[in-house]
């Protein structure tokens, strides 16, 4: 797991340049916000996370659960989830808008035109909506994001909860 980028990923990279290229600037992993988002923009009081399907057990085509040490997988992934919850709580609490861009939204046979994204995003740091998911398949979602909008899986979200 140490070879595992968490900064300057591949579909990290691809929003960035494109973002960049319609003439939004921000700042990369700002270590002073929660969860050290990949893009701020502080100008737009905004944020970017572009979460990884597997490490956030998003419920699509590109997570799947590892059939060896079940156990050790669902407590680190579900660690992962309920950190994201605490994450996005406290960004809105400190007035930060969230937008999450899935993994599967850039990648797989659930992928949409990288233009299509960013417009969606430039299209969202414009807007006054709070928080937004852009998924595969052409989802997005504009509202609170929640346990269920997430998709954790309810023995996850106990096993998290009781620790």
């Amino acid at each position: 797991m140490s070879g595992i980028r968490s900064k300057n990923t591949i579909p990290e990279m691809m929003v960035r340049k494109g973002v960049h290229a319609r003439g939004f600037r921000f700042r990369l992993h700002v270590s002073g916000l929660p969860g050290k988002p990949d893009l701020v923009f502080p100008k737009y009081r905004a944020v970017i996370f572009i979460h990884g399907c597997f490490w956030h057990a998003h419920e699509c085509a590109l997570f799947k659960w590892p059939a060896t040490r079940t156990d050790f997988w669902k407590e680190k992934i579900g660690k992962n989830r309920f950190r994201d919850l605490v994450v996005m709580d406290e960004l809105a609490r400190q007035g930060w808008r969230v937008l999450l861009v899935w993994e599967c939204a850039l990648k797989g046979k659930e992928r949409r035109p990288i233009d299509e994204i960013v417009d969606s995003c430039a299209e969202w740091l414009l807007s006054s909506s709070t928080k937004r998911e852009i998924r595969g398949q052409h989802a997005t979602i504009d509202s609170a994001i929640t346990h269920a909008k997430q998709g954790m899986p309810d023995d996850v979200l106990e096993s998290t909860l009781r620790k």
